[in-house]
């Protein structure tokens, strides 16, 4: 807890609450120190009169936060202390639950890669302002684990298909695409971003300011057109015979989309298509303790730690996925992680209010 004194910063200027994520040497991943440093934070200024709103900031320039410490619940799980890392996705999921239903508006200035767990510190707020450098992922099929910190609510949310291409390829969307598909509220320029902070600590209403900041969202990158189409299907193989099926001009785009979900796990595929297509139809709570049942069969699993040391240990990004093909992730194996847990290990969701 000492350590996250300098790892989360907080201050108060005007009528805001300001948090500055400070490991910019870590892409400011986040750690558990931060988690339950933010959790008090949030509490103290929920009920104190004076702070109307929250401002969320990130040091640093080249990331807003690049996700969750991997390397640390890496190096725990290999050490055996799942109940660490239990706890560390239990008390995350509490606190991306607190943001959702947090009762003042609670803005995010969002600038570089934002992946993974800096996500889930932002997205579920109610403004996400993106600047010039905002780069949105949820890579996480690419180590071997699934998309968590609430994805599986607002994936399904998002227009069309977009969520379920996010979910299985980990494509980056620029501030356009962001803003595009609602994970950012709001695209202000990145050289106006120390204005914006100021402007916002002020008693004039989150909405106002915004709007005053606030500029066109621009062309987007995506075919969101072949997006709906290719990617509609309810398994990850029919996801792949559409796209190796494509033809014209959305060829070039189909061969290297399916190129790059062959690389993923054939398991994290799966699971996180389940999760995509399960969570639309849950509530925010419920979708939370579906990922806590899934880290919690994740964690004791293969994949996830072969695909951290292939990417960020060996760097030799060739993983050993077990099983090493779709085919071979049964039905049965996916329905496993979503089963519900043991009394006393169930994730309970906070008793919060509701937004």
């Amino acid at each position: 807890m000492t350590e996250a004194a300098s790892e989360i910063l907080f201050d108060r200027r005007g009528t805001a609450g300001l948090v500055t994520l400070n490991r910019p040497q870590a892409l400011n991943a986040v750690t558990l120190g931060m988690v339950r440093a933010f959790t008090r934070q949030l509490k103290e200024w929920r009920d104190d009169p004076s702070i109307t709103r929250v401002v969320l900031t990130a040091a640093g320039g080249r990331a807003f936060s690049a996700g969750g410490d991997i390397r640390a619940l890496y190096d725990a799980g290999i050490s055996g202390r799942h109940a660490g890392m239990l706890s560390f996705y239990g008390e995350e999921y509490v606190l991306n639950t607190m943001i959702k239903h947090y009762p003042k508006p609670y803005v995010s200035l969002i600038d570089g890669i934002v992946m993974g767990g800096g996500v889930g510190l932002s997205v579920h707020g109610t403004h996400r302002v993106a600047g010039d450098r905002f780069s949105f992922a949820m890579p996480e099929v690419s180590i071997g684990f699934f998309p968590d910190v609430g994805a599986t609510w607002f994936l399904p949310r998002l227009p069309g298909e977009l969520g379920t291409f996010c979910a299985l390829t980990g494509e980056r969307l620029n501030a356009a695409d962001g803003v595009a598909a609602s994970i950012a509220t709001h695209r202000v320029a990145s050289s106006r971003f120390g204005d914006l902070a100021d402007a916002l600590c002020n008693a004039v209403p989150v909405d106002a300011t915004l709007a005053a900041f606030a500029e066109a969202g621009g062309a987007g990158k995506l075919d969101r057109g072949a997006i709906d189409r290719l990617f509609k299907g309810d398994r990850v193989e029919d996801i792949l015979r559409a796209l190796d099926g494509e033809d014209g001009t959305g060829a070039a785009f189909a061969k290297a989309t399916a190129a790059t979900i062959r690389s993923k796990s054939p398991l994290s595929l799966k699971l996180a298509l389940a999760q995509v297509r399960a969570g639309g139809m849950l509530s925010f709570e419920g979708c939370m303790q579906t990922e806590f049942r899934i880290v919690s069969r994740v964690i004791h699993g293969h994949d996830f730690y072969e695909g951290v040391r292939a990417v960020i240990i060996d760097k030799d990004n060739a993983p050993r996925w077990r099983p090493q093909t779709l085919g071979e992730v049964s039905d049965a194996e996916v329905a496993r992680h979503f089963a519900p847990l043991p009394a006393g290990v169930e994730w309970a969701a906070p008793n919060l209010g509701a937004r």
